[in-house]
């Protein structure tokens, strides 16, 4: 179960990066582009897709062998469900049809 670990701790990162893209969004704070770009691609479409299907490993994992924290800490299971109802969140939030009125 080190595949699990790896693609957790990898997760964790594309969180980080979604709520760095995230403020970036809000704020223009980078200078460097290269860096900007960079931290966009890993926190947008990797976070998008990374982090469901971790938690849905998971899932899977839970149901079938029934003990996660075996191979997973539990700080980094919680973190990577907050990060993905950030995400979630987020998608709602672009969704909201009140956010494209002026």
């Amino acid at each position: 179960m080190r595949w699990l670990l790896f693609l957790s701790r990898l997760s964790f990162i594309c969180g980080i990066c979604f709520l760095l893209s995230f403020s970036l969004l809000m704020q223009d704070w980078i200078q460097d582009e290269n860096l900007k770009s960079m931290i966009i691609t890993i926190g947008y479409l990797m976070g998008m897709i990374i982090l469901p299907v971790v938690n849905l490993c998971y899932l899977v994992v839970l149901i079938v062998k029934g003990r996660l924290r075996e191979f997973v800490p539990l700080w980094l299971i919680i973190v990577n469900l907050l990060f993905l109802l950030t995400i979630i969140f987020f998608i709602f939030y672009l969704n909201d049809p009140y956010y494209h009125q002026k």
